[in-house]
């Protein structure tokens, strides 16, 4: 597990763009994982940069998207598949048929679930999985509690939860309280993790995840166990972290 320490905001974007960019040019069929809300916005933003200007391709990429609210059609401006073309996916070459996103609308979830697992399954698996951290501990919608060996399925919303996405409703009211999300197990499936985390109210979670024990309570631990993870975090995120980090990842070759 590889923890690096950046500046600021900006400098985590930037690091996360160009390992995401680096697997893309490498195997322009890759599978990608993608997260949603304000923590990859800046890893998107420079993705596009580098398609614009350096014509990274995307052409043959295929993406599964974590989770989406239950309840919101792709229209919804706070849907996850919204939020995505608005930010990524429509600024880049890539194929409408090879973007995954969950439906909120599906009128048979644990079907539409397990056929979910299965395209996953039908390209090959995962390459990156890209993941942001919730302020308890969350990673997709896997709240605290959540069983280590979940698959993709119904989750209802931790309270905590619910109140922290309120700042992108008009009312309280209106946050949906369930959402499809892929399961613990299913994410740690990935043949590799990158987990980004910025600001002072990642902290604790971070810790947790990072130096606490793995545990259901802390969803995002489980990362503890996968080989092969990157965690990139800002000066803010990494204030309750008790051993140093570095601040740039190891060479690729022993000794330069």
């Amino acid at each position: 597990m590889q923890i690096i320490v950046k500046e600021n905001y900006d400098r985590m974007s930037k690091l996360a763009a160009e390992m995401i960019a680096d697997l893309v040019r490498k195997k322009p069929r890759c599978v990608l994982g993608l997260a949603t809300g304000s923590t990859p916005l800046g890893t998107y933003r420079e993705l596009i940069r580098m398609h614009h200007e350096e014509e990274l391709d995307f052409s043959q990429v295929a993406t599964f998207n974590l989770d989406e609210y239950i309840g919101l059609p792709p229209t919804h401006e706070q849907s996850y598949m919204y939020f995505m073309c608005r930010n990524f996916f429509d600024h880049i070459n890539i194929h409408p048929a090879n973007v995954h996103v969950p439906s909120g609308i599906t009128e048979e979830v644990p079907s539409y679930c397990e056929w979910y697992e299965k395209e996953i399954k039908e390209v090959g698996g995962i390459d990156l999985q890209l993941l942001g951290i919730g302020a308890n501990g969350h990673i997709g919608f896997n709240e605290p509690g959540s069983s280590l060996g979940s698959r993709t399925r119904l989750k209802m919303l931790d309270e905590k939860t619910v109140k922290d996405n309120a700042r992108f409703f008009s009312r309280l009211e209106d946050v949906p309280h369930f959402a499809i999300t892929m399961g613990i197990a299913t994410i740690t499936e990935t043949r590799q993790l990158l987990m980004q985390a910025n600001g002072e109210n990642k902290a604790g979670a971070i810790a947790r995840s990072v130096e606490g024990p793995i545990t259901a309570m802390c969803p995002a631990s489980i990362v503890q166990m996968h080989p092969q993870v990157t965690i990139i975090v800002d000066r803010a995120a990494a204030k309750k972290l008790t051993r140093r980090y570095p601040s740039e990842p190891p060479p690729l070759t022993p000794g330069k």
